[in-house]
């Protein structure tokens, strides 16, 4: 489980910051070689868009990585996000641990 207070960096951040930037590539560039529409990469650089097992499995051909880097940069964002916002956190520490059958 996260525990840190310093919120990670977003999905948006490390395609356009570490993969984009260093690489040249435009939105437009990116979504031809992902085939998807430059709608779809426009939301995933500006957070707006969650990154599906497909999407991740894309992403990872396109950049030659794994579809589990990308996972868990949504994984950890989506922890962080339930565990900072304080209903949310609420509703979970309102759950009671099941009593283990003999």
């Amino acid at each position: 489980m996260l525990t840190t207070k310093r919120k990670p960096a977003t999905v948006g951040e490390i395609l356009t910051e570490e993969f984009m930037g260093p690489m040249g590539l435009t939105q437009g560039a990116l979504a031809e070689a992902m085939g998807v529409q430059r709608k779809h990469v426009n939301e995933l650089c500006n957070n707006r868009r969650n990154v599906t097992v497909a999407t991740a499995l894309i992403l990872a051909r396109v950049f030659g990585n794994s579809s589990d880097f990308w996972l868990n940069v949504q994984r950890r964002n989506d922890l962080w996000e339930v565990m900072n916002t304080p209903g949310k956190r609420e509703r979970i520490e309102r759950a009671r641990p099941l009593r283990r059958a003999a």
